[in-house]
Order: C-alpha cells, then sequence, then structure tokens
C-alpha cells in the first residue's frame, strides 16, 4: 500500500472520508463509560509513536491528536518549533527525513500549506495537517460527525458560512464537493476565498453578499474567528466583517432545527452574539470533543487500517 498522507480531505476521497467517520462514530460509542486515558479494547496503534510540531499555537489540536495516539495504544512526543532545530533554520526536509527515523507518522500544524507538503514529500511515514492557512481538514472531519450525530443527512444538506473566506471555509467546500452538499459563503469582497477553493467544489459552493441569502433554509450555519493568528490590520478587517455576524435573528432565517459551528476559539459580540454560541442550537462542546474522536479515525486512516 502506498504511503497515506493527509494534506487535505481530497488525500482521502469520498470513501476514505466515509469510513473514517463510521470507524471514529463506532470507537467513540465503544468507549462509553471509560476514562479518558484508558485506551481502546483492541489498542490498534500499541507500539505506535506520533510526533506532533507546532509552529502555532494549539489547545484542541494539540490535546486531541495526543489523546487520540494514546486511547488507540500509542504515545506521542510533542515539538514547539521554536525549541526544535527548525527554529533555528533547519528545513522542512531534514526535519522530515529526521522525524521519519524515529516515528511512525506525523502530525504538523503551521502557516503556509507549502510546508506540509514539503514535509510529506520528504517523510517516509505519513504526515498530517493539523491546520494551514490553506485548509483545516481535520476540524472539518469533526465538524461532519457532529452534524452526523445531531441526525443531519450529510448529502444534500445545505451549510451557510458567514464571515471571513478562510482555510476552515475551504475545507468545508472541499467536503461539500465529496459528500454532495452544498456550501453558501456570504463574506465582503475583499475576505472572499480563493476563486480555486470554490470551483474545486464541483458546483456545490457558491459566494454571496447577503447573510440572510446564505442562512436561508440552512441546516448547519458555521461561523469562525475573525481575526486568525499572525493577522494585522484587524480594525480594518473587524468593521468589513460586522454585517456578517451571526445572531438570533439571523439564525432565524434557517431552518427550525438548523445548528450552530465553531471550531473555536471563539470572541463572543465580534463573529457570534452570546446567546447563539450558548444557545440551544449550539453543538460547540461536541464539536469540539469530536476532535478527539475524528482525529483517532485519521490516524488509523492513515496507517492504512480503515478505508
Amino acid at each position: 500500500m502506498s504511503l497515506r498522507h493527509f494534506l487535505n480531505l481530497a488525500d482521502a476521497g469520498t470513501d476514505g472520508v466515509v469510513a473514517m467517520l463510521a470507524d471514529a462514530a463506532a470507537r467513540k460509542a465503544a468507549r462509553a463509560g471509560f476514562t479518558k486515558g484508558r485506551a481502546d479494547a483492541d489498542a490498534p496503534l500499541a507500539g505506535h509513536v506520533l510526533a506532533m510540531v507546532f509552529e502555532k499555537n494549539s489547545t484542541r489540536t494539540r490535546v486531541s491528536f495526543d489523546m487520540a495516539i494514546r486511547q488507540l495504544g500509542g504515545t506521542s512526543i510533542v515539538m514547539d518549533a521554536g525549541t526544535m532545530q527548525l527554529g533555528r533554520g533547519e528545513s522542512i526536509a531534514d526535519t522530515a527525513r529526521i522525524l521519519s527515523g524515529y516515528t511512525d507518522a506525523i502530525m504538523i500544524r503551521t502557516d503556509d500549506h507549502a510546508k506540509v507538503e514539503e514535509m510529506a514529500h520528504y517523510a517516509t511515514v505519513p504526515v498530517i495537517n493539523g491546520l494551514t492557512d490553506a485548509s483545516h481538514p481535520c476540524q472539518i472531519m469533526a465538524d461532519l460527525l457532529t452534524i452526523q450525530e445531531a441526525g443531519k443527512t450529510l448529502s444534500g444538506m445545505k451549510v451557510a458560512w458567514l464571515g471571513d473566506g478562510n482555510n476552515v471555509l475551504a475545507s468545508i467546500v472541499e467536503a461539500g464537493g465529496l459528500l454532495g452538499f452544498d456550501v453558501v459563503a456570504a463574506c465582503p469582497p475583499e475576505y472572499a476565498p480563493h476563486e480555486a477553493a470554490i470551483t474545486a467544489a464541483s458546483g456545490r459552493a457558491r459566494v454571496v453578499l447577503d447573510p440572510r441569502e446564505a442562512v436561508e433554509g440552512a441546516d448547519i450555519v458555521v461561523t469562525d474567528t475573525w481575526i486568525s493568528m499572525g493577522q494585522t490590520h484587524a480594525e480594518a478587517k473587524l468593521a468589513a466583517l460586522a454585517p456578517y455576524q451571526v445572531t438570533p435573528e439571523l439564525m432565524a432565517f434557517a431552518k427550525a432545527d438548523a445548528k450552530f459551528l465553531h471550531c473555536l476559539p471563539a470572541h463572543r459580540g465580534e463573529e457570534v452574539t452570546a446567546d447563539v454560541i450558548d444557545g440551544p442550537q449550539s453543538l460547540i462542546w461536541a464539536e469540539a470533543e469530536n476532535r478527539l474522536h475524528a482525529q483517532k479515525a485519521v490516524l488509523r486512516w492513515c496507517m492504512g487500517q480503515i478505508g
């Protein structure tokens, strides 16, 4: 079997994504009543070591991947780029070769997507994209699992996105193209997603200016923080995005049983009001926990155990 990297959802394809979602749901159910640190009954990745490289701050990615490999029976090594030779100028290519000799898989969370592509090119073990400026496939795996748990059918649903046309939106659009659901993103022109991200969805995605048009009849409403790590010119961006705040009034245009998602961290009063994100339609805490269960499936897929 050829080496499996997970840099974008398309690396797994429709069948792989579906298989991972099924595995994540089954393993989550099988752990009912377990303590968090107890390994799964079959410990399918016993003896495996995951290297985690962070060039960006993290809470959910760091903890979920660490716990994921533990629950699968393996162990992890966590490294911040600033404390590695990577932070002193050692190349991504050399880092990939070195870590491949020590560990069984590499997860990297960084800025430029070209870095994860270079890591995958030179690594001889699977490489997982824990986040780049271009995409966030691990987050969307958790989102899809959460949507299914809420009783929604992925195929044919409508997802509304409000705000910045960022990496999370790019991966949602990619998922829509793979699984057959529609994504309507409301974004100001200066913060719209790259056209290539929309056209890659095989006609399942479009961008509009009007937030109400995006949300009308939506099954799922999604937003994200407006000011991502490392971004500047915050005042101008906040002003441009202010009309795209998710409010109860806006949610009222979605389906009555619509659900709200946000990958966190959130800034209440900016991209979403507190009464939405903390309200009955919000699934953010289940979504955050599902990072763990989705990551376990990603690791097993990369190791060739599923899909």
